[in-house]
């Protein structure tokens, strides 16, 4: 979870109900800190392997498009990637426009997210977020390099019992990572998400890679109008191979305030 000023995070993984806490959420907002209106939101996950496993309402898209519908009269609602296969859902906001996007720029502050979401992972690397591999968290951070990845991160991490492990990271200057490991063989997942500006997403995507090993992932990069990574993302677009893994996918959105690269990669064969 990252608290900001006017911004809310919530990252999690498992069989919790995120969309169940929507409406409090919105309470302690409005009672906290004055704020009355939703600027925009974001709810997104990958198809579930076994999503009969979830929890109302998180068994089925259809029925979080429904609680959220409900909320938000300007929801929208999207499906990337191959919808029988490997694919991506998303929720946001998406009114008709009003105004030209460029009058708005001045408005807003400088934003993106990159998401890389993995599965088939190595075995021998998901073996570290083992109890019996690792004796506490800090030992799997170091261990897996997961500290390498975005170096000088304030981190607070945890290793579950018997298995599993999350993160979360920040910058002096704001910047936040976040990582979630399902480390069981038969459904391994990894989840990295970052804000940090970078020169070059493909540095960073290709860290997270070869620190997880998987056999096939997801990448998403928003940015708005005015962040500096903007031109960065696009280099996405050119990426038809990292390393050892084939892009299979790539779809582009553009929305009220941010533009979406969408991307799948698996290796090769697969």
């Amino acid at each position: 979870m990252f608290i900001s000023k006017r911004r809310f995070i919530l990252k999690t993984c498992g069989t919790t109900t995120p969309l169940l806490c929507l409406q409090k959420l919105l309470l302690l907002t409005e009672q906290y800190a004055g704020f009355t209106e939703v600027e925009d939101l974001f709810y997104s996950r990958k198809n579930y392997k076994r999503p009969e496993l979830q929890v109302t309402p998180h068994q089925d898209f259809d029925q979080e498009v429904a609680l959220l519908d409900a909320v938000f009269p300007d929801g929208a609602a999207y499906c990337l990637g191959a919808v029988n296969r490997d694919c991506w859902y998303l929720y946001t906001l998406n009114p008709l426009p009003r105004r030209n996007r460029d009058s708005i720029v001045g408005d807003i502050e400088p934003d993106q997210t990159l998401e890389i979401l993995m599965t088939d992972l190595d075995p021998e690397v998901m073996a570290i977020f083992t109890k019996e591999e690792c004796l506490n968290a800090t030992e799997a951070t170091k261990k897996s390099g997961i500290d390498k990845i975005i170096p000088n991160m304030v981190i607070d991490d945890f290793l579950f019992e018997p298995c599993g492990y999350s993160m979360n990271g920040v910058t002096k200057n704001g910047s936040y990572m976040t990582i979630h490991i399902t480390p069981e063989p038969d459904f391994s997942y990894v989840s990295f998400e970052t804000n940090i500006p970078s020169s070059s997403y493909k540095e960073i995507i290709t860290k997270v890679l070869d620190t997880f090993l998987p056999g096939k992932f997801t990448v998403t990069v928003f940015t708005n109008q005015v962040s500096p990574t903007k031109a960065t993302a696009q280099e996405i677009l050119c990426l038809n191979q990292i390393a050892k893994w084939d892009r299979r996918d790539i779809q582009q959105c553009s929305f009220k305030n941010y533009d979406l690269i969408y991307a799948f990669y698996t290796k090769f064969p697969s």
